[in-house]
């Protein structure tokens, strides 16, 4: 889809905007910002977020000031700009408004993001990790990686993020990806170790794809669970990718082994140091076969997390979300295609990555129809799953949620070899989510600002 006028005019303000703020961003930053505010008319995207940094970057004391200027100093002015610009103008700005009218015209939920994994196979293998059991046996061709985001941007789609099995397995088709997309912006979660010098060039070259490499912890706690000499690796392609100044996470699952450690300010200061400019936080959940339901952590484990990220967000200069625990924030869970869909290795359409149930593939259903199909529907229908926004989940928390949308919508299981009853999936949640209900409870009465109905954003 070509962009209308709107847009095009639009987007030209917005990267004249960013233009007048890289000349001196020190100055200029605060003055950005006011303007965004004034440009989001009708307070739906932007200015809402807008209103939130300036309370923060007014003060050149506070994390938040610091992490923005850290963008200045330590990441490449090209991948910056582009970054800038694809999540801002495109994604933010641009994709919303054409999400919003395709949610009027069809009724249905269209996603901000899209999740996808190019390939099952792997060259590590975590205990716990269903893509262990898929083995080397999946993959999407270049193709129907392409037409996926073709699909996606008709609907406003211009943030795309791999996983996988190990995606950097496909690291050419993924930079081929990045060539052919430099309007969109690119994310993959990898193990790391097949980040080498090579790829951090074509990295700089394309510049817009930026990896969050996944640990577990420290090197103990990294290698209990991803094999001996996998922390040393990922150190080693963290300071590859800080060399050539390239932006860089890290992506986290907290279990019962390592919550502590995870949560600690060590810990964070150590990535800090590292490079790492944002994290996104998991909790550990028990799908497939080999699954280790012993891994899932404690309540209060969940809890520690809880606060430990509340406080670091005013503390430390680095962007963190928690994909369970930051449901205040989204109103609740952002999957089925609310916020972000899922398409595993074999092109099934899935609403989560961490609900393997389809009711349709990616080979014979477009983005669209899918969307509009009875799991999806399921789910924009049922959202929010919980009014405590902190129990957000349907398998986690409300496992009861998850049996009701699979089995009224006929969805059946994309586990390859083990195919796994939505019932006994849930049945693995049932104590953790009774466990977490009180503490969740607790802390949503303890929270005021979140016991009147919230208007939230899209994104």
């Amino acid at each position: 889809m070509e962009k209308s006028m709107g847009e095009n005019i639009k987007a030209f303000g917005l990267k004249r905007a960013l233009d007048y703020l890289d000349a001196d961003p020190e100055r200029n930053i605060t003055r950005v910002v006011d303007w965004l505010i004034k440009v989001d008319r009708d307070e739906k995207h932007v200015a809402p977020r807008a209103r939130t940094a300036k309370s923060f970057i007014d003060d050149h004391n506070s994390n938040w000031y610091q992490l923005i200027k850290s963008l200045y100093t330590d990441v490449d002015d090209g991948i910056r700009k582009r970054f800038f610009e694809n999540v801002l103008v495109n994604a933010t700005v641009i994709g919303t408004k054409r999400q919003d009218k395709v949610m009027e015209k069809y009724g249905c939920n269209v996603p901000w993001a899209i999740l996808m994994d190019p390939t099952s196979a792997c060259n590590l293998h975590c205990t716990g990790c269903w893509a262990a059991e898929y083995g080397h046996k999946l993959s999407m061709d270049y193709d129907t990686i392409n037409s996926i985001i073709e699909q996606g941007k008709e609907l406003g789609v211009f943030a795309y993020i791999y996983s996988g099995g190990e995606p950097l397995v496909r690291k050419h088709d993924i930079i081929k990806l990045c060539e052919k997309h430099p309007e969109c912006a690119f994310l993959a979660f990898t193990n790391g170790t097949l980040i080498d010098k090579e790829f951090a060039d074509d990295m700089l070259r394309v510049k817009n794809f930026v990896p969050a490499i996944s640990v577990e912890g420290f090197e103990e706690e990294t290698d209990a669970r991803r094999g001996k000499g996998t922390y040393r690796a990922v150190i080693n392609a963290m300071e590859t990718l800080k060399s050539k100044k390239l932006p860089f996470g890290i992506s986290c699952t907290y279990t019962r082994a390592n919550a502590e450690v995870i949560g600690s300010e060590e810990y964070f200061n150590e990535m800090i140091e590292k490079g790492v400019k944002f994290a996104w936080f998991f909790t550990y959940i028990p799908i497939g076969k080999n699954a280790v339901p012993e891994l899932i952590a404690t309540p209060e484990q969940r809890e520690y997390m809880y606060h430990q990220l509340r406080k670091f967000r005013q503390t430390k200069p680095i962007f963190t979300l928690d994909f369970w625990n930051d449901g205040e924030y989204s109103g609740g869970c952002i999957a089925g295609g609310r916020r972000y869909l899922h398409i595993n290795a074999n092109g099934d359409i899935e609403p989560c990555a961490f609900i393997h149930y389809s009711d349709s593939n990616i080979h014979n259903t477009t983005l669209l129809e899918a969307l509009q199909r009875p799991l999806f529907m399921q789910y924009h229908l049922g959202q929010p799953f919980n009014n405590n926004h902190l129990r957000p989940c349907p398998l986690l928390d409300n496992p009861e949620c998850l049996i009701n949308m699979v089995d009224s919508s006929g969805a059946q299981s994309t586990e390859m070899l083990h195919p796994e009853d939505v019932h006994v999936l849930c049945g693995k949640c049932r104590e953790t989510a009774d466990e977490w209900a009180p503490v969740a409870d607790r802390l949503w009465r303890e929270n005021q600002e979140y016991e009147q109905p919230v208007k939230y954003a899209k994104v």
